[in-house]
């Protein structure tokens, strides 16, 4: 083989192999407006640092509902559908590999604190489906906040 047929670092073929990520940002999705704000915040995040990105929805039944009574629903099912409609809502089809989706049992700051344990940054809507959307920060985003492991960004629309 001629030297001349080596190739060089510069004319070396080109491979669409993706780069490896490293490390995970986290964000809570509930179906809101606000929350898919801050899909589509963690998203363009996670392209700009190079990290795998993990949406997160948590469930339970309501306090002091009747399991029985409740017979046929699932909060657990709920979730994992409002994960899959955001998804869709950012990504259509073509959803990338270094994104996933999470169902967690349980309140859905005590589950983000908990996985903040273990990520880069938390993403959250500054509010979510709770009561007087808009007058003050969601309880969630607060607590998280306050409490979480790694930095929390929480998206404000400005409209």
């Amino acid at each position: 083989m001629s030297e001349s047929s080596i190739p060089s670092p510069t004319t070396a073929p080109k491979t669409s192999r993706q780069p490896e990520r490293h490390g995970r940002i986290v964000v809570g999705v509930d179906g809101s407006e606000s929350s898919l704000d801050a899909l589509r915040l963690a998203v363009r995040t996670a392209e700009a640092f190079g990290t795998s990105l993990e949406a997160i929805t948590a469930w339970s039944y309501p306090a002091g509902a009747e399991v029985a009574l409740l017979a046929g629903w699932s909060p657990e099912e709920d979730a994992r559908q409002i994960l899959e409609a955001a998804a869709h809502e950012v990504f259509g089809d073509k959803r990338p590999s270094w994104f996933s989706v999470t169902t967690i049992p349980g309140s859905a700051a005590r589950a983000l604190i908990e996985e903040s344990n273990s990520a880069e940054m938390i993403v959250l809507g500054s509010r979510g489906h709770g009561g007087f959307a808009g007058l003050l920060l969601g309880s969630v985003s607060a607590t998280c906040a306050e409490h979480a492991h790694c930095p929390v960004l929480i998206f404000r629309p400005t409209a």
